[in-house]
């Protein structure tokens, strides 16, 4: 199948796949993702801008969030689709690993699996989680799971282990510092770390705004 008409076949699954998801990981999160990556990717020497394609497209199809922690299905999915689709295995085994490498997954857990196109989809995913966009997702996720906005009384938890994370019901302003304002210093690419650095400053001024708010200052 040539490039083009596999993208838009996976396009086209990813977006029946996700018809039904929370709004900070729809076809919409997909499809800004898959553009970042391909921004970062134009900038990389050495990328198989298809598997990073795919892995962009792919990436958040089932994810573990939505289906009881369970961090094999959007892996199996994935592989059953690119495997119909006739991929060549080890592009297959590329985009795979992505997926199931590319979740912060509470930022202290050892990264084992490394490759030039994991950093550019990574990067991406991740740029996506801060900003406007990232303030936006985040309480919009937070809304979703019934969690208060802010507790003064609950303070961060920056040594999360994986399942903590996953279990976590903390405020969610508390995702911002076990999180968010974690990921500018976490990117792999020159091209991601430009964007993050102005993102990043965006939620810092977003934080000081909410705080004054919140004491009755502003």
């Amino acid at each position: 199948m040539m490039d083009s008409n596999l993208v838009n076949t996976t396009i086209r699954f990813v977006k029946k796949q996700l018809q039904h998801a929370e709004g900070g990981h729809d076809w919409f999160h997909i499809e800004r993702v898959y553009k970042l990556a391909l921004r970062i990717a134009e900038k990389e020497a050495d990328v198989d801008v298809l598997v990073v394609q795919l892995a962009a497209l792919l990436h958040d199809i089932a994810d573990s969030k939505f289906h009881d922690g369970d961090e094999t299905i959007g892996p199996r999915l994935a592989r059953e689709f690119l495997t119909v689709q006739q991929l060549a295995e080890d592009q297959i085994e590329q985009v795979i690993a992505i997926i199931e490498n590319i979740s912060f997954k509470g930022g202290n857990q050892t990264q084992t699996y490394f490759s030039k196109e994991l950093a550019v989809v990574q990067d991406a995913d991740r740029l996506d989680a801060i900003g406007a966009i990232g303030i936006a997702r985040t309480f919009n996720f937070g809304g979703f799971k019934n969690r208060a906005l802010y507790d003064p009384e609950i303070q961060p938890n920056l040594q999360l282990t994986k399942e903590e994370y996953k279990r976590s019901t903390a405020p969610t302003v508390n995702h911002f510092y076990e999180k968010l304002l974690l990921l500018k210093e976490l990117m792999h690419t020159e091209t991601a770390r430009a964007i993050a650095a102005e993102r990043h400053q965006f939620m810092e001024l977003f934080l000081s705004r909410f705080y004054a708010e919140w004491e009755g200052e502003a």
